[in-house]
């Protein structure tokens, strides 16, 4: 194992020396992309669970904004940027995966993967030495517009998809589809306000 690990860094190191802008562009997108997964999948986990932990009054109440009555490929829902629809099985009944509690459930779990997230790609992909405070704003303001584009795109295709699939699995979609959209945009958005080496400032 030292020994591939020994092989491996010297032909980095040789890469690195050869095209050092590709070799930062290529460590950041590697780590970039191994966090984001790995939040990706904390999120899953959240959004799969934390309803049941909520319970179905809360996955009977709903709530949303705006509401926008909508017919799509023979399914009637209400359309929003904010919450979901209420899910129903095929006798009426409320089932757990919709309402008050998944709005809940998924803005916790996305809440505090950026929570993780943040100082990981601040501090290992990016080595930013910037301004935390300003720099913690700036994704804070670019979480809460990423999250309300995600959610008024989810809020088109998850009650058809709730027709068809059970719970687990279009949660499974709204987590690679959402984490993948996210991705994208985060990782320009990254290079914007995690500007390496950047000292800090000291207080005057």
């Amino acid at each position: 194992m030292s020994g591939l690990k020994d092989w491996w860094m010297k032909k980095w190191t040789s890469f690195e020396g050869a095209h050092p802008k590709l070799a930062k562009w290529v460590y950041q997108i590697f780590y970039f992309f191994v966090f984001s997964m790995g939040v990706t999948i904390f999120q899953y986990l959240v959004f799969t669970f934390m309803p049941h932990l909520l319970g179905i009054g809360l996955a009977g109440t709903e709530f949303m904004w705006p509401q926008v009555h909508m017919n799509l490929f023979g399914v009637e829902f209400t359309w929003s940027i904010l919450g979901y629809n209420v899910v129903r099985d095929a006798a009426g009944n409320v089932v757990i995966g919709g309402g008050l509690g998944y709005f809940i459930s998924y803005e916790v779990g996305s809440f505090l993967a950026q929570c993780i997230n943040f100082p990981l790609q601040r501090n290992i992909t990016f080595k930013s030495k910037g301004n935390p405070v300003y720099q913690a704003l700036w994704y804070f303001i670019a979480w809460v517009a990423i999250s309300l584009i995600c959610n008024a795109f989810n809020n088109l295709w998850m009650p058809i998809a709730a027709e068809y699939v059970a719970p687990a699995i279009y949660n499974l979609l709204v987590t690679f589809i959402t984490g993948g959209v996210s991705m994208v945009i985060f990782f320009f958005v990254f290079k914007i306000i995690f500007p390496e080496g950047e000292p800090e400032k000291k207080a005057k």
